[in-house]
């Protein structure tokens, strides 16, 4: 934990460095973080000032130090901050890493998502994690939701009548259990009568899914979301003969 919240305070450090604002630095984490001085943030947690990396490799070794200590996906954006570079600067460190991983010796790997990295384990070392750690639930994705998540997918941001409509059932349960799944969210309402929420995916939509982007999706044709209708239509059919 102790860990974590000194990497937060890195992550948010030239944040409150270019806002201008500047603390003394305290006497009690000098040993800590060796700096030229340090920066409160927005939330009041100082940071210390860092210098941009002198080499690749310096650069590639902090963006791993923050990304294992984290333990989840850290946007692009902040990285660049604590490096003091600019965003379409990163590319270097992150193709270190990748190139680096992508070693025979290496267990590990950098996922890229849209707008963030994180590290992962290789696929090929799952049977011996699980020897030592909890396997994680399987979750099975129903024919209704994956027809709601690929609406969803293709069409966001959408709202829920929308999504209904193109599916000619109500949607309530995929919604809410897709919700749950992580895998969509309310990304903010529509400017229209009664300003009804808009559903769009999740990061986590991307990692479970293996792709960096949206614009990684398979292009979908009018053919297919017809045929989800048809789909939809049939799954009611079948309930209302039982």
């Amino acid at each position: 934990m102790e860990n974590e919240i000194k990497i937060e305070e890195m992550l948010k450090e030239k944040e409150a460095e270019m806002a201008g604002e500047e603390t003394p630095h305290p006497s009690a984490d000098a040993d800590t973080f060796p700096s030229r001085g340090r920066s409160e943030d927005e939330d009041g947690i100082d940071a210390p000032q860092t210098d941009a990396p002198a080499s690749t490799e310096e650069g590639a070794a902090v963006i791993e130090a923050i990304l294992f200590t984290m333990g989840e996906s850290v946007d692009t954006e902040r990285l660049a901050r604590v490096l003091g570079v600019q965003k379409n600067e990163l590319s270097p460190y992150i193709d270190y890493l990748k190139e680096k991983y992508e070693r025979a010796e290496s267990g590990i790997g950098i996922l890229e998502l849209e707008g963030a990295v994180q590290l992962c384990t290789k696929k090929e070392m799952y049977p011996y994690l699980i020897q030592i750690a909890k396997a994680p639930k399987k979750v099975t994705l129903t024919d209704s939701l994956l027809e709601t998540l690929s609406i969803v997918a293709y069409k966001q941001p959408i709202t829920r009548i929308e999504i209904e409509r193109i599916r000619g059932v109500n949607s309530d349960h995929s919604v809410n259990r897709l919700i749950e799944l992580n895998l969509i969210q309310e990304i903010g309402r529509m400017d229209a009568p009664g300003r009804p929420l808009m559903f769009g995916t999740t990061e986590e939509f991307l990692r479970s899914f293996g792709v960096k982007n949206l614009d990684e999706l398979p292009s979908l044709n009018a053919v297919q979301v017809e045929e989800f209708k048809r789909e939809a239509e049939d799954e009611v059919n079948v309930k209302l003969d039982i």
